[in-house]
């Protein structure tokens, strides 16, 4: 079954899944050893360490089956961790968006929808070329 063929409930862990291994792969290619946290756990996604242990980095992924927004939620707490790696057009052919959390939290939209509060990452707010591919700032394990 294909990203696109799933089902409507299933495509959301199923892209979320596809963009942590991406991810995953994407960073053991580099050097690193790649540990991804728990999927159904709030926060780092993944915990990388260099091959002689001296550095450690812990990893947010945001997964997304085309060039959409990402959804940050109702507050800007659960933004942590060393880097966010953005991956979108998981359908196609994926392109990944190296951030910190400072860079997410300087660029994120505020919507207020019936009352309620929604934080969001535009696509031309991460979609530009000083993270698009940008594994250089993670640098090689």
């Amino acid at each position: 079954m294909s990203l696109n063929a799933a089902p409507a409930k299933h495509r959301t862990q199923i892209t979320g899944n596809v963009g942590l291994y991406y991810v995953c792969y994407k960073l053991s290619r580099m050097g690193w050893n790649v540990l991804p946290t728990s999927r159904n756990a709030r926060g780092i996604d993944i915990i990388a360490y260099s091959q002689d242990a001296s550095r450690y980095v812990a990893i947010q992924v945001k997964a997304l089956r085309k060039r959409n927004p990402v959804p940050l939620g109702k507050d800007l707490d659960k933004i942590m961790g060393d880097f966010w790696v953005i991956v979108n057009n998981l359908a196609g052919e994926p392109a990944a968006f190296i951030l910190r959390p400072k860079e997410v939290r300087k660029r994120v939209h505020e919507g207020v929808k019936n009352g309620v509060r929604s934080y969001w990452l535009q696509p031309k707010q991460y979609d530009v070329g000083q993270f698009r591919e940008a594994w250089h700032r993670i640098g090689p394990g």
